[in-house]
């Protein structure tokens, strides 16, 4: 065999090995108020111990194409990490814009609508009734307003076992922050992730106390804080401090670790 053949040999093995390591993925549309589709990406590890489905922030227009690659949002922290959720051993849910909000302005507006809720609700019971494990929604930035107002309008069993929320809209002036939320009406375990660098002006990390006070009604609360990384570009973006930029690893297995603890 010759040199470059041993090489090219070489890179075909790594490139199996990756991608034997990849969490199987699909993209689902499922039928959520009448005439609505709800598209996402799916990532079934095996024997998933519980199911996380993940809410990108900024307008959350994913529009994610029928091969599970995303127009947009590709770089958001939850989009980002899906991968990392998985092997986690969690069933990994990454929701898109529903099917009449695929356009702009997408989710901005629609993220404290009853319409959302009802498509989240339609959301959680597909995923139970594939998997007999808890369900956690996990919103980051604008996708934390997504989880929290949904998880105070689903009580109950048709609603979340558990809520993530990282770097939190803890200030806005256009449309609710989180703390302004009805938190009281939760009783489920609520893990709230913050960077206390981050320098996004809807999320200062002063703020956070507040947050925790307003969850004190949760069975169960915990603040993880991260300090470091890497801070590129605006300040709400997710490659700065805002998006756990060179943090993922850590921030995902800390996360994960809380959730299976519960």
């Amino acid at each position: 065999m010759t040199r470059f053949a041993r090489w090219m040999l070489f890179l075909l093995l790594a490139y199996l090995s990756h991608a034997s390591a990849q969490t199987p993925q699909q993209v689902v549309d499922i039928p959520t108020r009448p005439g609505v589709t709800q598209r996402m990406v799916v990532l079934s590890p095996p024997a998933p111990k519980a199911a996380v489905v993940l809410f990108a922030g900024g307008h959350g227009g994913l529009r994610i194409f029928p091969n599970g690659s995303f127009r947009w949002g590709e770089g958001n922290f939850l989009v980002r990490t899906r991968e990392q959720f998985a092997q986690q051993g969690l069933l990994v849910v990454v929701v898109d814009a529903p099917s009449d909000r695929l356009s702009a302005p997408y989710l901005s507006g629609f993220r404290q609508r009853p319409e959302h809720a009802e498509d989240i609700k339609a959301v959680l019971a597909w995923i139970r009734s594939r998997a007999d494990v808890p369900v956690w929604l996990v919103g980051t930035s604008r996708g934390t307003q997504s989880a929290a107002y949904v998880a105070t309008q689903l009580p109950g069993p048709d609603g979340p076992d558990g809520l993530v929320l990282s770097s939190t809209i803890l200030v806005d002036d256009n449309s609710r922050p989180v703390p302004a939320m009805p938190l009281e009406r939760l009783q489920i375990p609520v893990l709230v992730i913050h960077h206390e660098q981050d320098a996004c002006a809807p999320c200062p990390y002063d703020k956070v106390p507040l947050l925790m006070q307003k969850l004190s009604t949760s069975r169960k609360t915990q603040l993880l804080t991260f300090k470091g990384g890497i801070n590129q570009g605006d300040a709400c973006e997710a490659r700065a401090y805002h998006g756990f930029n060179g943090l993922e690893n850590e921030v995902v297995a800390q996360a994960a670790g809380w959730m299976l603890s519960m």
